[in-house]
């Protein structure tokens, strides 16, 4: 049972920051230029403010997430994970590479390999399991079409926040709307787990300025936040950094995920770093 409890309040602490996602990595060897406009030419080249930025990007994923006339998509992900205990000595470390299908809005995931090896029906049975523990975090219904992963921005979760336009930057390649963000005061109600740490959470929001959809994610933790009242463990530090790449006209795909998460989990200190990274990107056929 301890074996279990561990494992689950590991895995919660990597589920709560997927809005895509799952995998939370830490590795900023993304070629990302950033050339920060100052503060009187932002206001003059941009004609639209925080709120109406963010609401375009709302818009926008709920049109990406009806899915229509856009074709499949179908990449690779690799996901790495690693296990640190209280002095920095690596405890585990797990490589996994799934195949990843995106159509009509809705993402699914096969794992195809663990470590090297073909996942076997342990390997299987956790997957599963992990996908029904991301569910229940998030506090969606189970289905077996898929999940909205990367569907970040919703009206509910950006109703939870304050915006603020900080500045315009080139990510990719393409400029895009520097927009802060922090919980909103007093702090939006608690239904589900992942809400506690909503409310933690501040960061800034790269919305690319032509398409309005999002770029780029750097979210980190404002104050620590305990699972389960405390008993199943204490999250002291996060820092994620979400990257979506453009694949198409209109179709944006999360290309990688870096997260750094510090805590305890039972009695004991913990420390997970993670990263995923997706390539090949191709229509399904």
């Amino acid at each position: 049972m301890r074996a279990c409890s561990r494992a689950w309040t590991a895995y919660s602490l990597n589920c709560m920051l997927m809005f895509t996602c799952r995998s939370l990595v830490l590795n900023f060897a993304v070629l990302v230029a950033v050339a920060t406009v100052p503060t009187a030419q932002l206001k003059a080249q941009s004609a639209l403010s925080a709120d109406e930025v963010i609401q375009k990007a709302v818009e926008r994923a709920q049109q990406a997430q009806a899915g229509i006339g856009n074709p499949g998509y179908t990449y690779t992900k690799i996901s790495v994970t690693d296990e640190l205990d209280a002095t920095g000595k690596l405890k585990e470390h797990k490589e996994k590479v799934y195949r990843v299908f995106f159509q009509s809005g809705k993402t699914r995931v096969k794992l195809v390999e663990v470590n090297g090896h073909v996942p076997d029906t342990a390997d299987l049975r956790k997957q599963t399991d992990n996908e029904l523990m991301v569910q229940q975090l998030l506090g969606q219904s189970k289905a077996h079409s898929g999940d909205n992963r990367e569907n970040f921005l919703t009206p509910e979760l950006v109703a939870r926040f304050k915006f603020q336009l900080t500045d315009q930057a080139q990510v990719n390649g393409r400029r895009a709307y520097g927009i802060g963000f922090e919980p909103k005061n007093p702090e939006p109600p608690v239904r589900h787990l992942i809400d506690k740490l909503l409310n933690q959470i501040s960061g800034t929001l790269w919305i690319d300025a032509e398409e309005f959809e999002l770029a780029r994610a750097d979210i980190q933790l404002r104050s620590e936040v305990d699972l389960l009242g405390g008993m199943a463990g204490r999250l002291r530090h996060l820092v994620y950094t979400m990257i979506r790449t453009r694949i198409a006209d209109g179709i944006w795909l999360n290309s990688f995920t870096s997260g750094d998460f510090e805590g305890r989990k039972l009695l004991d200190s913990m420390r997970i770093k993670t990263k995923s990274e997706s390539s090949n990107f191709r229509p399904c056929t």
